[in-house]
């Protein structure tokens, strides 16, 4: 499966291991929360980077103590209509301050590929290679944003309530003196 990270096709050097298989010596390997929990000694022990992988019913606050030791916290979306990855992911991000890879696998659709970038998601798994070009495409198609996210964008309100810094403009004929003359007798 191809690997779209910010915005780029990027090749997969990490290995999604199943509870199961040994783990691979000196490469990158993501395990899944349950192994996790029971082997996080021996895990953390490793001397590869290692992610986690969160179904959306697990909350990543089961990793919260965890999170410097993690490399990676992979996302699992099973259906495009389940958005309990994008509240992780801003949990993740904004709450619990993870300045890691954050990946969505599973059932990811085109249309949600800006809308997980602006969650804090940094890679996503593409389906289809030849589909890329599309996902790719759906980054530009919004340029202004109502609600802050974890992308730290200008929303409009603070684009419509923020005033350009420019130097004050001094009227045609006008002094120092006059103003402040003016100035003096307006102050009783």
């Amino acid at each position: 499966m191809a690997i779209l990270k910010h915005g780029a096709l990027q090749p997969n050097d990490w290995l999604t291991v199943a509870d199961d298989a040994a783990l691979p010596e000196g490469k990158p390997a993501v395990v899944t929360l349950d192994r996790w929990l029971k082997e996080r000694d021996t895990l953390i022990g490793r001397n590869a980077p290692i992610g986690v992988k969160l179904k959306s019913d697990q909350s990543p606050m089961a990793v919260a103590d965890d999170l410097e030791r993690l490399a990676m916290i992979v996302l699992e979306f099973p259906k495009f209509t389940d958005g309990r990855g994008y509240s992780h992911a801003r949990t993740l991000r904004q709450r619990l301050g993870y300045q890691g890879e954050l990946r969505a696998v599973g059932n990811v659709l085109r249309d949600q590929y800006l809308f997980m970038d602006r969650c804090g998601i940094d890679s996503i798994e593409v389906a289809d290679e030849a589909n890329v070009a599309g996902y790719l495409e759906s980054l530009g198609e919004f340029s202004i944003w109502y609600q802050p996210a974890a992308d730290q964008r200008p929303v409009v309100r603070a684009l419509r309530h923020t005033k350009p810094q420019t130097a004050p403009v001094e009227p045609a004929g006008s002094s120092a003196v006059v103003r402040e003359s003016v100035a003096a007798s307006w102050a009783y």
